[in-house]
């Protein structure tokens, strides 16, 4: 009994720690005030005058494009990277993984100096096309690296059976192989997309004039000073991935559950 209080208490301190300032945050986006030291009442005027301010709006429109491209393109690129990393043998298998885990343990400024230095020696100009490449490629390892367990775990009798059955390996691979590695797929997509609408500092040496991003918006507000704009911003951030996760796993669920029955 007293075990298993410790362990809610720590688990509740531990999220507690975690989501108190998201909430504080999300609390005063809805005062009327500028200070966070002071409640004068509730009101949208920050959410009214954010959605009137062109400078987040061309922001939010430049993060949702290279957010949904990016991880998209690398989803898809990442998911045949992993299917190719299963089939190797032992050797070449580890010699690539140690290779997919660089960039992710590789500290963000010395990727994006990376990609700038690259993109000079190309003569490649910076600006979208350059922020698009940089998100694609910094999100691949994640998402293979979130397909991988999932392959593992695939029975190789199934696609071989519908193989068998007389499925073409296209149709057998979308009726009986992305079913299975969905979830990997899905959490890979998630991961790329967070990643790209949170990153700043790869974004910061890789985009052009004219092209910015949230984190970059949001970085030279916060240096003029305490703009509750970026609280409203936030909590609308926010609130959109959290309600993102929870749709998915629902949707998610539900297909497992049904699968069950159906067997």
């Amino acid at each position: 009994m007293v075990k298993s209080f410790l362990k809610r208490g720590y688990l509740f301190l531990l999220f507690a720690f975690l989501y108190a300032p998201i909430i504080v945050l999300a609390f005063y986006s809805f005062n009327s005030s500028r200070s966070r030291g002071t409640w004068d009442g509730f009101s949208l005027k920050w959410y009214i005058q954010m959605f009137q301010d062109r400078q987040i709006l061309t922001s939010l429109y430049y993060s949702l494009v290279i957010g949904i491209i990016s991880s998209v393109v690398a989803t898809i690129i990442g998911t045949m990277a992993a299917f190719g990393i299963n089939n190797m043998k032992t050797l070449p298998r580890a010699t690539v993984m140690n290779l997919t885990y660089l960039p992710v343990l590789n500290p963000d400024i010395v990727t994006g100096i990376s990609f700038m230095l690259l993109f000079i020696f190309i003569r490649l100009k910076l600006g979208f096309i350059t922020l698009l490449l940089s998100h694609i490629t910094f999100n691949i390892p994640y998402v293979i690296l979130s397909v991988l367990p999932r392959i593992k775990q695939l029975d190789k009798n199934m696609y071989e059976a519908a193989l068998d059955l007389g499925a073409t390996p296209a149709v057998a691979f979308r009726k009986v192989v992305l079913p299975e590695i969905m979830p990997g797929v899905i959490t890979g997509l998630l991961l790329a997309f967070t990643l790209s609408l949170d990153d700043f500092v790869i974004s910061f040496f890789n985009t052009g004039s004219g092209v910015s991003t949230l984190s970059i918006t949001i970085y030279s507000m916060a240096r003029r000073g305490i703009n509750p704009k970026i609280n409203a911003l936030s909590t609308l951030m926010f609130g959109s991935i959290l309600t993102l996760l929870i749709t998915i796993n629902l949707l998610m669920s539900r297909q497992k559950s049904s699968k069950e029955r159906t067997s």
